[in-house]
């Protein structure tokens, strides 16, 4: 449920939560994961369903930010050709792109017998970050079951932490995984949702910040006085990948919802990121509210958009949404021993 209050972690936020502090909290939208841990193998799949129909029929509007292009990402040209997703979003890790692409492909072609034949063909959006510093991912352990699976089992309450796609993966030093937070705005006297959902697997050990608070540098110091010297770990290095899926209700074009997207990059400065070279930092932004047919008798169609000189309410919940998931995906990470014997630590052992 987000960060719990109890939880000796303080943000300052300046929005209020949604009912769960989740992504699903934006009305349609579904989180389902597959988390497979068996010794070296700490890996999974996560799956958002942007909405409860068929999504290839019944498309979102949707924008993307390349902040860092270290990734291995699929269907992210589409998205910034024609601003819209016709299926839904895949997490996992970058050797699982392909076999997850191949799995949403056939959950599309199931009950889209038109696809290939009386129309195109559908752009499958999967994304990735390299779990391979507790996972064995020369392995290959994502399967076409694990996708389908996730897809089929999606729901309003999820897990967080070393879950899912996030089962593997590292951040700032510490375990990393999914997170996930809300934030309610009012905008024209009627509330609506901003919600996030990341994947963490960045930043360089020694650099979080929790609401300003250098909280990494203290806890390496901890850490260092206890390795051997040949153990410690690099203080400088930036490396992983973040995704960061960003929903909501209000009604934006694709313009504004790249708009959107881009402002994830703050949220990464905020908790102690540069971006460096070897991270691959990706956003995706979407709204339930403005829908894309794919079949209509009306050349004309009618949509919504925001008032561009008051977007920056929603500008700002976004930032604050993604900072608050990134810290929810290392407080609810446990920690996990892996592959050639990493072990990184969850954040809560030194709260």
């Amino acid at each position: 449920m987000g960060i719990p209050k109890e939880a000796k972690i303080e943000l300052f936020p300046k929005w209020k939560s949604g009912k769960l502090n989740k992504i699903t909290d934006v009305p349609g939208v579904t989180v389902g994961h597959v988390t497979k841990k068996d010794g070296e193998i700490n890996t999974g799949v996560t799956a958002i369903l942007p909405h409860q129909g068929n999504m290839f029929k019944d498309k979102v509007m949707a924008g993307v930010s390349v902040i860092n292009g270290f990734g291995k990402s699929a269907g992210l040209i589409q998205i910034e050709e024609l601003g819209t997703i016709e299926t839904p979003i895949v997490l996992t890790n970058t050797f699982g792109v392909g076999t997850a692409t191949v799995a949403l492909t056939k959950y599309m072609l199931k009950d889209n017998p038109d696809i290939g034949v009386d129309t195109g063909t559908v752009n499958c959006v999967v994304t990735e970050c390299n779990d391979g510093r507790l996972n064995d991912i020369r392995g290959l352990h994502v399967t076409e079951e694990d996708v389908l699976e996730a897809l089929n089992n999606t729901d309003t309450d999820f897990e967080e932490g070393a879950v899912g796609g996030g089962t593997g993966m590292v951040c700032l030093g510490f375990k990393g995984g999914i997170g996930s937070a809300s934030k309610i705005v009012t905008i024209d006297n009627k509330e609506f949702t901003v919600g996030a959902l990341v994947m963490s697997n960045f930043g360089a050990d020694g650099n979080l910040v929790i609401g300003g608070d250098h909280v990494g540098k203290r806890i390496k110091e901890i850490r260092d006085a206890k390795r051997k010297p040949e153990t410690k770990v690099d203080d400088y290095q930036d490396k992983g990948s973040i995704i960061m899926i960003i929903a909501t209700d209000v009604p934006l074009s694709e313009r504004q919802l790249k708009r959107v997207a881009k402002r994830a990059m703050i949220s990464l400065g905020r908790v102690g990121s540069f971006c460096g070279d070897g991270s691959g930092d990706i956003a995706i932004a979407f709204t339930t509210a403005n829908r894309m047919p794919h079949y209509s008798d009306k050349l004309i169609l009618d949509a919504q958009l925001m008032l561009d000189d008051r977007i920056d309410i929603v500008f700002e919940a976004a930032v604050e949404a993604v900072e608050e998931s990134i810290i929810s995906s290392l407080y609810h990470a446990e920690t996990v021993k892996g592959v050639r014997g990493n072990v990184y630590e969850g954040l809560r052992n030194y709260l």
